[in-house]
């Protein structure tokens, strides 16, 4: 984002009005909150493209009916540290919100809370719910399946989704170590992006349709993304689309539908969640020591260009969760007259 075309808001306010354009699409002040926390999570941790510039295509797909305003979110309880969701066809963050809830309600009692969502949608980036299972002192496994984007290594036709997976270790006293990734090279929010603006990309994010290797995000868009690690990367969203998908009862493969191509008609995605109270495992003073030292043995790693020392994952995310907490958030202004526009002015 070019930071001489942004606007700062309060993080409070960025929540009100996210919250606002989400109410006046139909849903319940309560979920249009609790939906629009993980958005502006996104956007705190410098996540532009899965923050609350999502709302466009939420509440259009709101509008048309593809996802429920007001859905009847049931969780049902299949063992003490185990349970499915059915999101009812909801807006994903808010889908996604309600399962971690109920993740970290077991993991409470018992230690481990495994849930397993259906009835979903783009529920944002992992990190977030990371983040907040962490401030909890829960570990955290979340992984999704998403629309198909990626071709079986050796294929030519898509048949796996760009299925986001992450990790959050809470660090007590301090802040969580977190991994967030999609099992692409690159998101395809940033070929859309890089077509918005005219420039190319590299050779090693897409293919185009006929699976060559392409720079031009317009091919790549309506090619295929390459994953990450070559055949490793693939049996990776294989693995997601098994847990998220197959295991929860979701859509899964090619019955994961397109909002894209479709946005009037339910995509029924998967989420998995796997938490674990670290608290259990010893007290705060014997994990952070721990985890301070792994910390500092990372970063005292000489770095190869003493202009990119070594970093943790998650620290990047934090640092600037921190600065617009105490600047503002970064908000695109055409974001924020979207945001304006859905909230009735």
């Amino acid at each position: 984002m070019n930071n001489d075309a942004v606007i700062r808001i309060p993080e409070d306010d960025l929540l009100a009005l996210a919250a606002q354009a989400l109410s006046r699409c139909g849903m319940t002040p309560e979920d249009a909150r609790d939906a629009s926390r993980i958005l502006v999570l996104a956007d705190l941790f410098g996540l532009s493209t899965h923050g609350v510039s999502r709302v466009e295509s939420y509440g259009g797909r709101l509008r048309l009916g593809g996802i429920k305003a007001r859905p009847d979110i049931r969780l049902e309880q299949v063992a003490p540290t185990m349970a499915r969701l059915d999101g009812d066809n909801g807006v994903g963050t808010l889908v996604g919100i309600r399962a971690l809830d109920a993740a970290m309600k077991m993991a409470g009692e018992t230690g481990v809370g495994i849930v397993f969502a259906r009835g979903s949608n783009h529920f944002g980036p992992i990190s977030p719910y990371a983040w907040l299972a962490a401030q909890e002192g829960f570990a955290s496994m979340v992984c999704s399946n998403a629309t198909l984007t990626i071709t079986p290594w050796g294929g030519r036709e898509a048949r796996l989704g760009n299925n986001p997976l992450g990790f959050g270790i809470p660090v007590p006293g301090g802040h969580p170590i977190m991994l967030d990734m999609a099992i692409s090279v690159a998101a395809r929010a940033k070929i859309r992006r890089a077509l918005q603006r005219g420039e190319s990309i590299p050779a090693t994010w897409a293919t185009d349709a006929d699976g060559r290797p392409t720079t031009d995000p317009r091919a790549a868009l309506d090619g295929f993304l390459l994953p990450m690690g070559g055949h490793k990367g693939y049996g990776l969203a294989l693995i997601v689309d098994l847990l998220a998908g197959v295991l929860s009862g979701a859509a899964y493969l090619t019955h994961v539908k397109s909002w894209v191509d479709a946005p009037d008609v339910p995509q029924n995605l998967g989420h998995f969640f796997l938490l674990f109270d670290t608290k259990r495992l010893g007290g705060a003073d014997w994990l952070a020591a721990r985890l301070n030292d792994f910390r500092a043995i990372l970063l005292d790693t000489p770095a190869a260009d003493p202009a990119a020392p070594v970093i943790v994952p998650g620290d990047i995310e934090v640092g600037k969760l921190l600065r617009q907490r105490e600047h503002g958030v970064e908000i695109d202004p055409k974001v924020h007259a979207m945001l304006k526009e859905f909230a009735g002015g």
